[in-house]
């Protein structure tokens, strides 16, 4: 900010105090220093990161990397063992639902029916069909699953 060396004389506000010179409004070149001043910090931050990351040996970031990968792969594989058993299960319900003459749209609205009832009661757990680390595993999940499942 610059400082003026001009004398300025106030008159006192009615109650005696003396008011308050308005700040300078920057000149464009101290906006711009501020901005590029801003600008700079914001770098350096990201610096300061990326160095946090190359300052580990180059073994520690593979081996993050791995586990990262490993875990991945185990997800994945669990989700194609998770699509094929889920399949299945509804292969082995439709069989029998229709040797009791019951229609795939029922079987349809039962299934709909038993997951909103785990989404929306407390301790619902089909019959015990599902474990407490199941039932944790779905309440960390609710929002998302209360989309996919819901009726109309």
């Amino acid at each position: 900010m610059s400082t003026s060396s001009a004398i300025t004389i106030v008159q006192p506000n009615p109650d005696g105090s003396l008011p308050l010179p308005a700040p300078a409004a920057p000149s464009a070149a101290e906006a711009a220093a501020a901005q590029l001043q801003e600008h700079a910090e914001a770098l350096q931050e990201q610096l300061d990161a990326l160095q946090e990351v190359l300052a580990k040996p180059l073994n520690e970031i593979l081996a993050e990397r791995d586990k990262a990968l490993e875990a991945a792969q185990a997800w994945d594989a669990f989700g194609a063992m998770w699509v094929l058993s889920q399949r299945a299960m509804r292969r082995v319900a439709m069989d029998l639902a229709a040797q009791q003459g019951v229609s795939e749209a029922e079987v349809v609205a039962r299934a709909m029916r038993y997951a909103n009832a785990v989404l929306n009661t407390e301790d619902e757990t089909l019959g015990g069909a599902i474990a407490p680390a199941q039932l944790a595993h779905i309440a960390r999940h609710k929002p998302f699953l209360r989309k996919q499942f819901r009726q109309g």
